[in-house]
């Protein structure tokens, strides 16, 4: 015979020749020949020391313990005193009443929900995050929930967890923002067979996710060829003359040819336009030739308008100074006065004969 003491919180397992015998709880016990006991401290987890189903068939132990069951689909998440703490694996697990507060979620991985009723923390945990899918909306985004191939509903901006099973699920996003295309290097012809390239830019915005999304499938590309298009079709309608003078035109048209296209893909276009014209080097040239042409017959007509204005003031003039002996002097004092003031040093030659010149000059004749 021996004794074995048991503490308050503590459990004793009896074995006798590897078999169970009892259980025993706190105090002294006495053992006899041939009987083993284990210690069990019921703040730990129970460690299974033979089959347990054996166990549970002492009533008194199967009411010492809690048993966990988590199916092969399965997880349990364990909790310790409102704490999470790990999580279970899909098997049998025991664990000891009376002095940890124990509580487990069983969740089915198989759910294709939304994840709900557990804390976001819990969920990033490095234990569960293996377990679990997050899909994220941006502020300025929406998505379209797609399960098993079908679709679920519009999710707005947030953050979306899935259990990781074998059902796929899908979160499609679109940027509700405007948005800007470019339709870049277009080699077009224009209806006077002049080649150029041309540089288009469009602005737009989702308005409808479902028909963005789920009707249509690659909607930018499918914007881009509807533009791409339009702006072929203007530019070969018209002379290069006439898309250099009016390439503003080319918003109004394209927008009158894709606005309802677009409308049907769940788009809005809110304005396009031609950014840029590169010419070929040749035109190009011929272009500057015309452009400096017809800068030199502008500044020849200028000229013709000045040169005639002056003719006919002085014209004029004449015939002022023709009708107005006074006038005529006073012109010819004009003259004389810039004449003089030109010169620094008069010699003056010849006699009476030159004084009575400039009297002539200078003093009007009665």
């Amino acid at each position: 015979m021996k004794w074995i003491k048991v503490g308050k919180w503590e459990k004793a397992l009896v074995f006798k020749n590897e078999n169970y015998v009892r259980m025993v709880g706190e105090g002294t016990n006495w053992l006899s020949y041939g009987e083993t006991a284990f210690i069990y401290n019921m703040a730990k987890p129970f460690v299974v020391m033979c089959e347990l189903n054996i166990l549970l068939k002492d009533e008194n132990l199967a009411k010492a313990v809690q048993v966990i069951e988590v199916k092969d689909n399965e997880i349990a998440l364990k909790y310790e005193n409102g704490n999470f703490v790990s999580v279970l694996a899909p098997g049998r697990h025991v664990f000891w009443k009376g002095i940890v507060d124990y509580r487990f979620d069983i969740i089915n991985l198989n759910a294709t929900d939304l994840i709900a009723g557990i804390e976001k923390s819990v969920l990033m945990r490095k234990e569960v995050l293996p377990f679990v899918r997050v899909f994220s909306v941006d502020s300025f985004e929406k998505a379209l929930l797609i399960i098993d191939g079908k679709f679920e509903k519009i999710l707005e901006a947030g953050t979306y967890y899935f259990w990781k099973n074998a059902t796929p699920v899908v979160v499609s996003k679109a940027d509700m923002r405007q948005l800007q295309i470019e339709i870049a290097g277009q080699e077009i012809l224009t209806k006077d067979k002049a080649a150029l390239r041309v540089n288009f830019f469009a602005q737009y915005k989702i308005q409808s996710i479902m028909d963005a999304l789920l009707e249509n499938k690659d909607c930018e590309k499918q914007l881009y060829v509807l533009l791409q298009l339009a702006l072929r079709a203007f530019i070969g309608s018209i002379t290069l003359d006439e898309l250099l003078d009016k390439k503003e035109n080319a918003s109004d048209f394209v927008t009158e040819a894709v606005k309802e296209k677009a409308n049907q893909m769940g788009m809005f276009l809110i304005g396009c336009g031609i950014r840029d014209i590169i010419l070929p080097g040749d035109v190009k040239e011929i272009m500057n030739q015309v452009l400096v042409a017809e800068k030199r017959a502008q500044a020849n007509t200028i000229m013709r308008r000045e040169e005639t204005a002056s003719t006919r003031s002085l014209l004029n003039t004449a015939k002022l100074m023709e009708d107005n002996e006074m006038l005529f002097k006073l012109k010819e004092m004009e003259y004389v006065e810039k004449i003089a003031d030109k010169i620094n040093n008069i010699s003056v030659s010849g006699g009476s004969l030159i004084v009575d010149q400039l009297k002539q000059i200078f003093v009007p004749s009665k």
